[in-house]
This record gives C-alpha cells, structure tokens and sequence, in this order.
C-alpha cells in the first residue's frame, strides 16, 4: 500500500486524507503525533507559576531564577510576565527526591524532600539562619527553589541535593566546598587534639597531663602532699583511702557540686586531692592530673616576648579574680602571668592548642589563629570574632570557632532537668518538625542559629548558656548577662568558683563568696545596684551584701 506523503521529523508514511502541518513554500511535513510533541516541549504548564512558560527559540547563557546559577542551553519563560527564566534541567526537576542512597552517609536523610519553590512565612524565618545539609553555605537569595523536608528542618540547594557520584566529587573539589574529604594525614598529626571532648569528666588539661599519670605513679601513691596553691597538706582521695567513701565527685543529677581550685572544672572522678583541713574557709579540691603543671610556659601565642610564670593566683588583683586575656572570661583559678605586663591566662588558655578537630567541621583542620585580615562568626555560638581574637579556624573555609567555645562545650552533658544525657547538635533534630523552646529558659530558639543540647527520648532542647548555668550555679541567666563579645552561649562566670570565706575591714563578720540572687537585693555599698547574677561578698549573719568590685574598689 503506498503512501501520500511522509513526516520529515518521524519519517512515518501517511495516507492523503492524514490531517497534516506543511510548510507553503518548501512542503515541509510534519503529522500531528509529532507537532504535539514539539508543542508540549516548547509550552509547558510549571506548578511554579500560574501561566504558560515557552521555550526560548534558541540556546543561550544565562542565570536561571530557579537555581540562582548560571546555565547555557534552552530556557522557558512567561511570554504574559517575563518571568521566571528557567533552565530546562531546573524546569523539570522531580517534584520529590529521595537521597537516602548518596554517595556519603552524612548526606543521607531518611525523609523524602519536596521541591519548594519560594519560602512559606514559618521557613522565611528560619532560613535567616539556614545553612544547606550538603554544602554548609547559606541561602543568599530567598526567591531562589531549594528541597526541603517537610517533616523536619532539612533544607538543600537544587544542585546540592541532586548531585551523585561524579557531580558531588567535582562540587566538592570547587574552593571552598571541599568539607568532606580530608585535608590532613592522622600520621602527621599523633597528638591532635579531636573536639568536642566527650562529656564533662575530659577537659585540655586532663588530655594534656593524664598521660604523664599513666607512667609516672610515684607522685600519685603518695597518701599526702603539699602544693604551692595551699597552706595546709593535701589528701590524695581515691578508691584505698578511707576517706573517699565520705566523699562524693561533682554530680549535677544529684546537685552535689565539687570544683578544682586549678582549672576550675568538675571533679567528677577520682582520684584527686582534697584539703586534709575540714575548715570550710578551704574548700580546696585538685585534680591530680592539676598537681602536674609546669612552673613556667615560654612562647606562649598570645604573650611570645616573655616567659609566663605559674601562680595560685594572680598577685596583683583581689581575691585573685583576673580577666584571661586569650578568651576574656572571668576566672579566679590557677593562673600563668608576666607580672611585668600584667598579662594572665587561666591554666586552660595556656596550653591551648596549635591545631584541632571538631565535629562542627569534620575531617578538616582548625588552627589556631591570633590576627586575620577579616573578622567572622563563631559556628557553634554565632557571636562575632574580632580579627584581633584567637579562634580555630579553617582557612579554607572560612570557619571560625571561639576557643572557649570549642573546649567548653562537651559532646554529651548531664542536667538535673533530665535523666538521659544531652547531646550536642548543630543542626535540627531529624523528626523533630515543630518548634525549639529550651527547658530552662522557656525562650524559643531556632536551631539552625548555633548549637544546642538535646535529649533525643524526652524531647528536650536547653540553650548551652542555660545548661551550663544549672550545672555549675544555681541560677539561669538572663542571655544579656553573659560575656558578650566572646560567647554569648557561654555564662561569663563558668570560670569561677564560687565558694570560701573572707574577712574585709569594712564588715565584722566573715564574707562568703557567692554569685548574687534577685532576693539579695542591692549593693550595701554606695554604688546601689543591684546584686541579683553578680559576683558577691555576702554575710551569712546579717543582710550586708557587696559587690566584689565594689570590695576591690
């Protein structure tokens, strides 16, 4: 059977009476299966836009509305508004992506995400603070599709969620992508110290010195010993003394609080020194890996011209309370100074370390660094660092961390307000759809701004300024209380112990050290302020209340 005519696109034969479109000049044929396949390719109908989008005639380069990048190849666009202009590999993204299949499990989420293609009110908010899961670059443009989970904070960029094997390697080899893949030899780094430390019973100093404990245990078996910190023997308590079964470590779960005059951390496992006087006027407690400081630091980062000299504490300030000057804390602990300067660093800061690890930035190293061309942000607290500040930072990236940030903050935490330990996360909860209100506080955070801690079977989420607070004091603070300018998250006095008895000429009775209450009311002192969340001398047998820096005054 022969045919009248054939398609110049299929090359299908038909017969006369086929209906047909052709081309007067040149009888260019085409049958109507394939002219309705060429429409539905040059007019689509996009959920993202109420009218028609056609394709545009011919290839271009150009910034597509959708990705915010720039694409050369076929766009569609509104012929009614001139807008959106959509490259086409944008254009017929899948509406849902699953990615529990990528080429890295930290990329993995178990949720289904779901093509956005502008901000609802609720993710406008969040997305102030908003970081890409895969990439850890914000969202700069707020118009611009991303995929999102609808079932919890999980937000990506167009390219970053679709990309497998070959895409994501290049991505990651682009400057400043490469978060992933390490960029150090373990070897080459024995010593490295890896971040955050694993709960409150490890701090730098135990990382440092507990090693020499291992192999040196003469000092250690010693049941007594003096200690240049104190004026009366000290008692090494451990599990053969006698003492020790009358005796507890630090335990916030059961309010039971036993802090090193050292480096003014937790004592919460033995063995460790204690003062053989009862005399509550002591209280001293030490670490044993705290008897083994050096007397003496030399080319200290932040002071390199002069030796800085051990101390109990600093000779020339009042109860020996200083400001350190590497992370700005309030601290009344052991100290290294040059007297001739006036420079102090608590035991912590001066041992702090050339470089680090930390699981706010896997598998890259942070160094430390004293002066930068440019400021930035801390990751974990979002407070500024100024570029005069130490910090952590990968130079790659743009990564900074505060120091006291990166050291203070355990992984995991306990708190009198939960039974199961608290986690240290940096992103959302996956599961966890609805709003953060941390326990302490009641105030709603988001948790895409810093860190937080959270308890995965109770539900609960506290602000590392609030548990900290709790485990160390007595009182939540008020978040314009803490340290400004070098932790927001941080309570400025998580450096001070508080505690112990003094005598001043100005008063008759014994001042305890104490951090003020709203019901101590105002300063005895001329000043008149108040003394609620301040440091305080109070008397125990009358009202008098000072400030301590009203007493140094």
């Amino acid at each position: 059977m022969g045919y009248s005519w054939n398609c110049d696109v299929c090359g299908t034969g038909h017969k006369q009476h086929k209906l047909s479109y052709r081309c007067p000049e040149c009888y260019f044929y085409i049958d109507l299966h394939c002219a309705t396949r060429y429409l539905k390719t040059i007019i689509i109908h996009h959920l993202s836009h109420p009218h028609p989008l056609v394709c545009v005639a011919k290839e271009i380069l150009c910034e597509c509305d959708a990705c915010g990048k720039k694409h050369e190849g076929s766009f569609y666009q509104c012929a009614t508004c001139s807008f959106p202009l959509l490259h086409s590999d944008c254009a017929f993204l899948p509406k849902n992506l699953s990615i529990q299949q990528t080429t890295n499990d930290i990329h993995s989420h178990t949720h289904p995400l779901t093509l956005a293609y502008s901000y609802s009110p609720h993710d406008l908010l969040t997305s102030m603070y908003t970081q890409c899961r895969v990439c850890n670059d914000s969202f700069y443009k707020k118009f611009l599709w991303i995929y999102k989970c609808d079932r919890c904070r999980y937000y990506a960029h167009l390219d970053c969620a679709t990309a497998r094997h070959e895409p994501f390697m290049s991505i990651l080899m682009s400057p400043g992508m490469g978060r992933l893949l390490q960029n150090f030899k373990d070897d080459d780094y024995p010593d490295l110290v890896h971040l955050p430390f694993p709960d409150q019973t490890m701090n730098l100093i135990k990382h440092l010195f507990s090693k020499e404990i291992e192999s040196s245990t003469s000092k250690s078996n010693e049941a007594k010993q003096t200690h240049i910190s104190h004026q009366h023997p000290l008692i090494l308590v451990d599990t053969t003394k006698p003492k020790s079964s009358t005796l507890s470590c630090h335990n916030p779960m059961k309010k039971v609080e036993l802090i090193c005059n050292g480096c003014v951390r937790p004592v919460m496992n033995l063995p460790f020194y204690t003062c053989v006087d009862e005399d509550e006027r002591c209280n001293f407690v030490l670490h044993e890996w705290c008897t083994r400081l050096p007397s003496e630091i030399k080319n200290h980062p932040g002071h390199p011209q002069h030796t800085l000299v051990f101390m109990p504490m600093v000779p020339y300030k009042p109860f020996g309370v200083f400001t350190c000057d590497v992370c700005s804390f309030i601290c009344n602990g052991f100290v290294y100074c040059c007297v001739r300067c006036e420079y102090n660093v608590d035991v912590c800061c001066a041992f702090i370390p050339d470089k680090i690890t930390h699981k706010a930035h896997p598998n890259h190293l942070l160094s430390r660094v004293t002066k930068r061309l440019l400021g930035g942000n801390c990751r974990l607290c979002l407070q500024y660092i100024h570029r005069d500040w130490f910090s952590f930072t990968c130079q790659d990236c743009g990564f900074h961390l505060h120091p006291s940030c990166a050291l203070l903050m355990s992984e995991t935490i306990r708190h009198n307000y939960d039974k199961h330990p608290l986690k240290l996360n940096y992103f959302p909860i996956e599961n966890h759809k609805g709003d953060y209100f941390c326990e302490i506080c009641e105030e709603e955070f988001y948790p895409e701004q810093g860190c937080f801690y959270h308890c995965q079977k109770c539900v609960h989420s506290m602000h590392p300024a609030c548990s900290m607070p709790i485990f160390r004091h007595k009182n939540p603070i008020p978040l314009f209380y803490t340290h400004y300018g070098s932790d927001l998250f941080l309570h400025r006095y998580v450096n001070v112990k508080f505690g112990g008895r003094h005598n001043i000429d100005t008063h008759p009775h014994p001042l305890t050290f104490v951090q003020g209450l709203e019901s101590d009311g105002e300063c005895s002192a001329e000043c008149g302020r108040e003394l609620d969340y301040q440091m305080i001398l109070k008397c125990l047998q009358c009202e008098f209340a000072i400030h301590h820096d009203c007493v140094c005054e």
